[in-house]
């Protein structure tokens, strides 16, 4: 049986210089680390996208940005437009920014650390660092201001911020027992990361992931307490959420007084319209609009009247700020025709079930897949809805349902799934 310990060649994650040949074009993926974009970078994303591929953006679940129908030899216009925007700081980098970080960090309560900051430090130290060139491209770094909501991705290198203003460093999920004050936390994630690199080297690994390294975290903490002159001591366990906790929809109060919008881009698919109305809303607030790692975009800072027209602007172009709506936890892979692999065309037939569904408690997540590659699927517990010759088939826990010919089946499968029942 095939172990990613057996992996025999480098990832093949997309970026902006090294597109994906898929069905419907090229694909470039856009590292936005942190999820925070200013508005002209919105704008600059969309013009590409115009220009150069099909007129739409894709989210990711890392939270980072994708064009699709790119047209051949577009890859240096498209390059040299995104370093205008300052999305490429590095090409040589580009494809390892990965990095998910706490939504509002920073304007909403409970969190114990404002970690913007933090982010922009470990990614201008992750792109001054030669060596971390050589990091895959599948490599993540969450930073967690202690409300937990991006700890449970299990990334490669975390940063979670604790109680008593210390951030415990965490490798492929698991508490390494390191406590670095917040000055420290960037520096230490980048040393644990070329940790990583040498241990690879060392075991003649082309592991794409620390996990899949032999004895990784073990080893990889031992190099980190002895690089930092710690003692081999753990203290307090940090609470770690085995799943991410996801981000809210709706509008959601600030602790300055002003209101974020939340909403859901359905299948995580921003046509031009929706890309205009959003950059519009930012424009209104504080130029800035934050991608999540679940297919929701959220703009900061706006003033209370000013969030509810907005809301009712980006409701009319297609995005979904109703937490009950059937929407809300709907993600799925691009399927056919942009992937040659795909058995259905998902989106237009998660579109048919989900788009009607009545309002109210939605319950699990559900991920349509259009093969069993299940590119996309969310880390934490959903409903599986996935493509086969003889329709599709519903599992939940990693166990069949039913296998539906119809969308009408389907649908009352997903509801009854949904409700874990």
């Amino acid at each position: 049986m095939w172990s990613p310990r057996g992996r025999s060649a480098p990832d093949a994650c997309p970026g902006t210089l090294r597109v994906h040949v898929a069905a419907d074009g090229n694909l470039a993926r856009v590292r936005v680390p942190g999820g925070r974009l200013h508005t002209e970078q919105l704008v600059a994303l969309t013009a590409a996208a115009l220009d150069l591929g099909d007129g739409a953006l894709e989210l990711t679940s890392r939270g980072n940005v994708q064009l699709r129908g790119l047209r051949a030899g577009t890859e240096r216009d498209l390059a040299a437009r995104l370093y205008a925007a300052g999305l490429l700081p590095s090409e040589s980098h580009e494809r390892v920014r990965n990095v998910i970080a706490s939504v509002l960090s920073g304007r909403i309560g409970g969190g114990l650390l404002d970690v913007r900051a933090l982010v922009d430090e470990l990614d201008e130290g992750l792109c001054a660092d030669p060596v971390l060139a050589g990091l895959p491209g599948r490599f993540l770094f969450t930073v967690d201001d202690g409300r937990g909501d991006v700890t449970g991705f299990g990334a490669d290198v975390g940063l979670l911020a604790v109680p008593g203003g210390a951030v415990a460093v965490l490798l492929a999920g698991t508490d390494t027992g390191v406590r670095v004050p917040p000055a420290a936390a960037a520096s230490t994630a980048l040393l644990a990361a070329r940790a990583f690199l040498t241990e690879s080297t060392a075991q003649h690994s082309t592991a794409w992931r620390l996990a899949e390294l032999d004895n990784g975290v073990r080893t990889i903490t031992a190099r980190l307490h002895a690089a930092l002159d710690l003692p081999m001591v753990a203290p307090v366990p940090a609470d770690i959420p085995e799943t991410p906790n996801r981000a809210p929809v709706g509008l959601v109060d600030q602790l300055d007084g002003r209101v974020a919008l939340a909403a859901v881009v359905p299948l995580g698919r921003l046509t031009d319209t929706q890309l205009i109305a959003l950059a519009a809303a930012a424009g209104a607030g504080g130029d800035e609009i934050n991608i999540t790692p679940w297919r929701t975009v959220v703009v900061p800072d706006l003033d209370t009247g000013e969030a509810g027209r907005r809301l009712a602007t980006l409701a009319a172009a297609g995005l979904v700020a109703d937490a009950a709506a059937g929407w809300v936890g709907v993600t799925g892979c691009a399927g056919s025709p942009g992937c040659a692999k795909a058995l259905a065309n998902v989106r237009t037939d998660a579109t048919v079930v989900h788009a009607a569904a009545p309002s109210g408690p939605t319950g699990l997540p559900v991920h349509w897949v259009g093969c069993e590659r299940r590119c996309g699927r969310p880390t934490d517990r959903h409903v599986e809805v996935l493509a086969t010759i003889e329709g599709y088939q519903v599992s939940l826990d990693g166990r069949p349902r039913s296998r539906s010919a119809t969308l009408d089946e389907t649908a009352a499968t997903i509801a009854a799934a949904r409700r874990g029942t």
